[in-house]
């Protein structure tokens, strides 16, 4: 493919440093990995936001968790009409082959996604409602949330956290994640993160806000 390039010298330096050190102390562990295959005990969805690192958010190394990101970390409700369905296929790979014992949705602060959901829901964003617009269309899937916080005083947080809640709704939707947490096999989690101030917060099944881990 005559229009790929070579990849930028910083990372190849960085892949260099990482075989050399990381790679050659646990050498035996990655082989390990690599012909035992895959045994995660969760699924995380987050967000594309470079600035939210899961595995350094709960020390993991590889092969703990199984991650999907995708802008603002959104579920879509069950459709199989055929089409492409990266984050469904990624959830029905995770439970159904995997056998996750755990889903964690994670959110988290200043999400770009979401401002630009809110954007669109208050008529400031007309390219996100253009119908070329993957991004608006993708953010389509919040658009009933803005209904739910639209009064809140803190609307952007409000509707990070509605994301969550969001997705957690919509997994629900999917036929063998339903199955398998009635069957006591398979928990749900809602996440929040801050990243300014380094603080994770979770969903309460009773009060649905999110309190303070």
């Amino acid at each position: 493919m005559e229009f790929t390039k070579p990849l930028p010298a910083y990372l190849v330096t960085r892949y260099h440093g990482w075989k050399a050190t990381t790679y050659a102390e646990n050498h035996a562990w990655y082989r390990r990995l690599a012909t035992e295959g895959q045994r995660p005990r969760a699924m995380v969805i987050s967000c594309c936001d470079s600035r939210v690192h899961v595995t350094s958010i709960f020390g993991a190394d590889q092969g703990e968790f199984f991650i999907h990101r995708n802008i603002a970390n959104l579920v879509p409700a069950y459709e199989p009409d055929g089409n492409h369905h990266g984050t469904s296929a990624a959830v029905e790979y995770a439970v159904t082959a995997l056998k996750v014992a755990h889903v964690i949705v994670l959110g988290h602060s200043n999400c770009g996604g979401v401002q630009g959901c809110l954007d669109m829901c208050q008529g400031r964003a007309p390219e996100l409602e253009e119908k070329s617009s993957f991004v608006g269309r993708w953010m389509d899937i919040l658009k009933p949330g803005y209904e739910a916080v639209k009064d809140s005083p803190d609307m952007p947080r409000a509707l990070e956290h509605e994301a969550v809640r969001v997705s957690l709704r919509n997994l629900m939707t999917f036929p063998f994640v339903q199955r398998a947490v009635e069957a006591g096999e398979l928990s749900l989690h809602g996440l929040w993160t801050d990243i300014a101030e380094g603080g994770l917060h979770h969903l309460d099944a009773k009060s649905s806000g999110f309190v303070e881990v």
